[in-house]
């Protein structure tokens, strides 16, 4: 339940504990990540868990969006980026709008991006995610960040990747830098052998329904495991992608053999491609080595390969058994719902659409699967089959194999290499009453079309199977013989031991105020700016809540409002003034919002809050204690006060 609560607050003391210890403290192979691209921070500090920490990722990527980032880097008084080759600009989200109004905001785009030397793909090279990947900009132990929930996938490569929001990217184009705290990290752990038939697809959308209790909200997750080496890249790519859905910041598998032979075929491929053209003359030069993917980075990559240490501590571990799961499917309209494909089948789920697009199961091995599924047969009457290459690369390469003639042959309609009915633009979408089958990523009510439709979530062989048979249903090539007893796939939760660490401190004060208290994850479901300014006009400079949803309190740090997590005190509070659920001890019915004069100091520096109660009872409460980087944005106002503060002491502006 969510409980406001309107106090008078004394005083609100920030500060943050930095670790100064010279012993060594173990870290997991993201933290180490997070090592390399943390800058200003003090001698001597490892980067952990928890932490708050100006970064200066590899590589950030905005695609569509890039419009309202242009308007908010020049409301926030820049002129210049500050570093152009850490940019790059993609537009693949709404590449069917054909409109002057959309053509002339693309041509915007690119025209900013030509005027400032930026890296820019035009709309049907791909999508943005795929792009990164492709071209190196996602790069293993890197960490780059995209205005884009799924930039998780470039996990799947071992690179850390994250999400940001606008105001984030303003900052960074303007600064080269932004602010993360890094999440909590959790091990997931991959065993055996997935049976034939079985898909990397299947493992992330069981991993979605079966730990569907948020286990990995807001965490960072580390694959592990002996499971893991028979999983393909492309594989690895899809789960990374969809632990978005699965509620976590970043999800990075290890690099190892696999991905480096996936790096030799690419290079192979890049070097083809650069030497496709023969030189007119032996005079002429070859051209330069791609500027990401090359024999040197892969062989420095190969010769200091990062791995978590052994003591590295972790909140959870979570372990799926491979060889126990069946082909599964999500929905409807929920990924925290998965049903055995089989227990599907047998109700024989009619369909009127079918979907293989999107950055989460629309390379070349997806369409390939799809087309051994689909080929000798037809696409059902009644149902369309639309299919999207996640690039015009995959697009080629699935041309060469005849896998795309395949399946245009059976009755599938292509659309341009873009995000399209996955994020409901274009044609295709899901009409009133209608179910759908897909190979993307979200099934969320509403999103791929009419809220009264119905979408299930499955890999691209399920997929092509429930577009020529028009029931939801497996290939013919699945063999029940082959797989395990159909059922709820073997997982278990493992408990960490938990560890601690030193600090030191840097100490900020803000004046008197009025502090919300709220419940637990406040904020989910806005992505929008205002949920968090819309707080500080009203005076509000401060909140305290059981948890947050991450984006809000990203907008919320970004725009100067402080947060600070403290589930004890909302769990006292709800015993004191919620007894009967809704409404607030002593106001009307259904009034939820309180005022009691609660005298609150919060005193991070010391990791507590202290609240004295009407009855002159005081009460301490354990809280997280905040980086110096966030300080720094909550004097300045907010990431765009901090912006023009770095802007005027670089002279930049």
């Amino acid at each position: 339940m969510r409980l406001p609560t309107r106090w008078a607050c004394r005083k609100i003391t920030i500060s943050r504990h930095y670790a100064t210890t010279a012993s060594r403290i173990p870290q997991t192979v993201i933290e180490k990540v997070v090592q390399r691209y943390a800058v200003d921070l003090p001698p001597g500090k490892t980067v952990k868990a928890g932490d708050y920490v100006m970064i200066r990722p590899e590589h950030v990527m905005t695609h569509d969006n890039t419009g309202p980032v242009i308007s908010k880097f020049k409301s926030i008084g820049a002129t210049r980026v500050r570093n152009p080759k850490q940019l790059v600009f993609t537009l693949d989200h709404d590449v069917q709008n054909k409109s002057p109004k959309n053509l002339a905001k693309y041509a915007s785009i690119e025209a900013f991006a030509r005027q400032h030397g930026i890296d820019f793909y035009p709309a049907g090279r791909g999508i943005g995610h795929q792009v990164l990947v492709e071209e190196g900009y996602a790069f293993p132990h890197t960490l780059t960040v995209a205005s884009d929930s799924h930039s998780n996938m470039y996990g799947g490569i071992g690179c850390v990747g994250t999400p940001i929001v606008r105001t984030d990217a303003a900052a960074l184009w303007a600064t080269g830098k932004t602010w993360w705290q890094v999440p909590r990290m959790i091990k997931v752990e991959l065993k055996g052998k997935l049976a034939p038939g079985v898909t990397g697809k299947d493992v992330i959308v069981a991993l979605c329904g079966y730990f569907n209790k948020d286990e990995v909200l807001n965490g960072a997750i580390e694959f592990v495991g002996d499971g893991i080496s028979a999983l393909s890249v492309d594989e690895r790519l899809t789960i990374a992608n969809m632990t978005t859905e699965w509620g976590a910041l970043a999800g990075v598998f290890p690099v190892d053999d696999v991905t480096m032979n996936w790096y030799e075929s690419a290079l192979k491929r890049l070097e083809f491609r650069t030497f496709s053209t023969p030189a007119s003359s032996a005079s002429i030069p070859p051209p330069p080595e791609h500027p990401r993917i090359n024999r040197r980075r892969l062989d420095d990559l190969r010769a200091n390969n990062l791995k978590s240490d052994p003591d590295a501590a972790y909140t959870s571990h979570l372990v799926l058994d491979l060889s126990t799961l069946v082909p599964h499917v999500s929905g409807p309209n929920s990924v925290k719902v998965s049903h055995p494909l089989p227990v599907l089948e047998s109700k024989h789920i009619q369909i009127q659409k079918a979907y293989l697009l999107s950055c989460t199961n629309a390379r070349a091995s997806d369409i390939a699967a799809a087309a051994e599924v689909i080929k000798g047969h037809k696409v059902a009457p009644g149902v369309e089959f639309y299919v999207a290459a996640a690039s015009s690369e995959v697009q080629q390469d699935a041309e060469k194999r005849g896998d795309w003639e395949t399946l245009i042959a059976a009755g599938a309609k292509p659309l341009p290499s873009g995000c399209g009915p996955c994020i409901g633009l274009g044609v295709g979408l899901l009409q009133e009453g209608e179910v759908g089958i897909s190979a993307t990523n979200r099934n969320y009510k509403g999103r791929m079309g009419h809220p009264n439709a119905q979408a299930y979530l499955a890999s691209p062989a399920v997929v092509a199977a429930s577009a020529v048979k028009g029931y939801i249903a497996g290939p013919d090539s699945l063999d029940p013989k082959t797989l395990p007893p159909v059922g709820a796939p073997k997982f278990s939760i493992v408990t960490p031991s938990q560890s601690t660490a030193t600090s030191s401190s840097v100490e900020a004060e803000e004046p008197h105020g009025v502090v919300l208290v709220s419940g637990y994850n406040f904020g989910t479901g806005s992505s929008r700016e205002q949920a968090a300014t819309a707080l500080k006009a009203a005076g509000v400079p401060l909140v305290i809540a059981g948890s947050f949803g991450d984006i809000f309190k990203r907008n919320a740090i970004n725009n100067g409002l402080v947060c600070i997590e403290s589930p004890e005190l909302v769990a006292d509070l709800t015993a004191e003034y919620a007894k009967d659920g809704r409404r607030g001890a002593g106001g009307k019915d259904g009034e939820l919002t309180v005022n009691k004069g609660h005298h609150v100091d919060v005193k991070v520096v010391e990791g507590r809050v202290e609240v004295r109660w009407p009855s002159g009872e005081t009460r301490t409460y354990k809280v997280g204690r905040v980086g110096a980087s966030v300080q720094e944005l909550w004097i300045c106002g907010g990431l765009e006060g901090y912006v023009l503060k770095s802007i005027k002491e670089s002279g930049a502006a």
